[in-house]
């Protein structure tokens, strides 16, 4: 007489495991990991307390699972339409609703974190993620897509030096940098998906580049931003500000190079310029405020 009831319990289970697994796919895991942790080290790197970084990756956190998930959600016709097979929508492990909701839930919950950190802190992380949404929902497919990452990213250590005590705002170079390494993500993020978003309509400034003139154009800036991490303090770089802009030149070259044969290397090569850019702004000792 358990046996069914066991076994519907177990199906139950299961379906929930595909859904939490499916929603776990569908908010651009690898980005969001990423960017939260770089928000992580960015707020101890400017001593923030524990509690304070906390709440400052909580927000981050959920801001870009927010826009994770509005992405897949609002792409989800033009995605089956493109059979981009892999994506949990695509796959129904999850359904358009559930993604909706999830992300309208993530933002909602991104609010109150982000005033968490204090009014200005607040406004400046709101505003970093709204431009992100209006990516999402409209401005991806224009000449102006990279404006939104180039806002967000330049958001983040803004957000992260009005948590500080006395709300300071961050020197002028670490929000170019982050601004010109948003700009280089978005062109990394976009490469492998232009034949599939061209098919459906999608033509955002990458795409009017061409894959080839993307892969010329990436490595622009992010060496850039290294230049300016690395130069624009003042005073010489030193020995690991000299090896942390080399290797970040290196590694964009690279990613371009390899691009051509693996597409994802190109967004795989950002993420390691910016993690290269966060060691050496822990090598500089100059913080972000």
């Amino acid at each position: 007489m358990s046996t069914p009831e066991r076994s519907t319990d177990g199906g139950a289970a299961a379906v929930w495991a595909g859904r939490v697994g499916g929603l776990a796919g569908a908010c651009h895991p690898g980005p969001v990991v990423a960017v939260t942790a770089l928000t992580a080290a960015l707020a101890v790197t400017a001593g923030q307390g524990a509690t304070r970084s906390v709440l400052t990756t909580a927000a981050v956190l959920s801001g870009q699972l927010s826009v994770g998930w509005c992405n897949d959600a609002f792409d989800a016709r033009r995605d089956i339409a493109a059979g981009r097979r892999g994506k949990p929508v695509v796959d129904a492990t999850v359904s358009v609703t559930e993604v909706w909701v999830a992300a309208c839930v993530a933002l909602a919950l991104c609010v109150p974190l982000s005033f968490a950190c204090g009014l200005w802190a607040g406004v400046v992380h709101l505003v970093g993620v709204a431009a992100a949404w209006a990516y999402d929902l409209r401005l991806k497919a224009t000449a102006w897509s990279w404006v939104p990452y180039a806002v967000g990213f330049a958001a983040l250590p803004a957000f992260v030096a009005l948590g500080l005590p006395g709300q300071p705002w961050p020197a002028w170079w670490v929000v170019t940098a982050g601004a010109l390494l948003g700009v280089g993500a978005h062109l990394g993020d976009v490469l492998p998906d232009i034949p599939g978003d061209l098919a459906t309509g999608v033509r955002g400034f990458p795409h009017r580049l061409g894959p080839d003139g993307v892969r010329l154009l990436l490595p622009v800036p992010l060496a850039a931003a290294s230049a300016v991490l690395a130069l624009a303090p003042g005073g010489p770089p030193g020995r690991w500000g000299t090896v942390a802009l080399a290797a970040a030149g290196a590694v964009a070259v690279t990613g371009t190079v390899l691009g051509r044969r693996w597409q994802r290397t190109a967004f795989a090569s950002a993420v390691a310029v910016a993690v290269v850019d966060v060691a050496l702004l822990l090598a500089r000792g100059t913080g972000i405020a």
